[in-house]
């Protein structure tokens, strides 16, 4: 990796990208310290040194720390991110947006436009929750310090926009780390917003038992070792392309192979799963925390050691999986598009037979992936009962979204700027070639 780096600092055009992209993180985190107008700093500080577990660490590790701290980027990358994913779901049921699909480049930047108003909306009826919830005093319920300066309709108006405002800089940061940077900027912007909770969750582990944080340093080390060979595990499936005569020219009769990832899905299903087990909590927070649905809740979902959240997580882990690569991975479209350029996997014949195959494979493949995601989805589990600490429970940093958050936009990244420096290894050998005088 260092010499990697090194390489990639010694061409300018690519230094210039990574320079871009470090300007791109900092201006974020900048934005995620910095306070919103109206918020009493002082107090939210106060209220936030004495809140953990839960709701609160959950919120603390999806916004990167700035949604308690009530900062200009609170709302953080979720906004897009869900916007994203409702768009790529409704892609496969909605008729204008298969259309638009299918379009090329000008559909995929009507379908951007899409994002980007959806995110807008999403981020406005954050906002509004997280600034209805700040003037209650339900973001910290065992707190109750005043966390806005002034109550006013006026003032309150004035931070929903500022956050609305600042989900709608992320969305503008990360297009342009995608466009002018290095690697996709959505993604890099969701593994800042991940790391930066890190040395706090450290720290904090470190002072309450020096030993508990060396044995979960060398466990993580080997869980980030597990999740690269599985996150690079795929099953390459055989493409022979037939011989086409084109003019006077010979086309085809090259052999490729398709990958299918053991995870196909990436992190999309436990995405879903967290916030699908964030919602009930939020919901008993937005009303009280009284009643029999919230007390239900609080004894039920609320703790992740709990054995009915224990079965809710794997099987909405299992379910989302499946349910992903449904929608992604299309094999009657993939069979069809390798038949209209004279494409077969050998001993398949084309078209039905190799949907179905291709069918066969990813099912098959699928299943030990979800499982891969609900084992990962448990480690924090098992931690909290070999620990047997509360302290260092609540402050579990390698669990199983954050350790594919990181390692999954690490390689991404990684991939994009080796296949940059060959891609300039090749332009700078064939120009020597080309300046190489010819031998006489």
């Amino acid at each position: 990796m260092p010499s990697l780096l090194l390489r990639a600092f010694r061409v300018p055009d690519l230094r210039k990208k990574i320079l871009f992209t470090l300007a791109m993180i900092v201006l974020f985190r900048l934005g995620q310290i910095l306070p919103a107008p109206g918020v009493d700093v002082d107090a939210v500080r106060s209220c936030l040194s004495g809140a953990s577990g839960g709701i609160v660490d959950a919120v603390q590790l999806f916004s990167g720390g700035a949604m308690l701290k009530l900062s200009v980027f609170a709302l953080g990358i979720m906004p897009y991110v869900v916007a994203g994913i409702v768009i790529q779901l409704l892609t496969v049921t909605v008729p204008r947006l298969q259309a638009l699909k299918k379009e090329g480049q000008q559909g995929q930047a009507k379908i951007t436009q899409y994002t980007r108003y959806l995110t807008v909306a999403l981020a406005v009826l954050n906002a509004s929750t997280v600034v209805a919830m700040a003037r209650t005093g339900r973001i910290f319920p065992t707190c109750g310090k005043q966390l806005l300066r002034d109550q006013g309709m006026l003032t309150t108006l004035v931070i929903v926009v500022t956050l609305v405002a600042g989900a709608s800089t992320i969305m503008w940061l990360g297009e342009l780390v995608t466009d002018r940077g290095i690697g996709n900027g959505m993604s890099i912007l969701i593994f800042t917003q991940v790391v930066a909770v890190f040395p706090s969750y450290l720290s904090n582990i470190f002072v309450l038992s020096p030993a508990a944080l060396v044995t979960m340093l060398l466990a993580g080390i080997v869980l980030v070792a597990a999740v690269v060979f599985v996150e690079q595990a795929q099953r390459r499936v055989p493409v022979q392309y037939a011989k086409r005569t084109i003019g006077r020219k010979m086309h085809g009769g090259t052999s490729i192979y398709l990958p299918l990832k053991v995870n196909q899905a990436g992190i999309a299903p436990v995405i879903f799963t967290s916030s699908m087990l964030f919602l009930p909590q939020l919901v008993a927070q937005l009303t009280g925390g009284t009643g029999p649905v919230a007390d239900w809740i609080s004894r039920y979902l609320a703790s992740g050691d709990h054995p009915v959240y224990v079965a809710a997580y794997l099987l909405l882990t299992v379910a989302f999986t499946y349910f992903y690569v449904s929608i992604t991975f299309d094999p009657v479209e993939v069979a069809d598009t390798m038949k209209r350029y004279s494409g077969f996997v050998p001993g398949i014949r084309p078209g039905r037979a190799t949907a179905s195959y291709l069918a066969f494979v990813l099912s098959r493949l699928t299943a030990p992936g979800a499982a891969y995601l609900a084992v990962l989805s448990l480690i924090p589990i098992v931690a909290f009962v070999l620990l047997r600490d509360p302290g260092t429970q609540q402050n579990f940093p390698f669990g199983g979204t954050t350790v594919l958050i990181m390692v999954g936009v690490g390689l991404e990244t990684v991939k994009q700027i080796e296949a940059q420096l060959e891609q300039r290894t090749y332009r700078g050998f064939l120009k020597d070639l080309r300046e190489t005088p010819a031998r006489t």
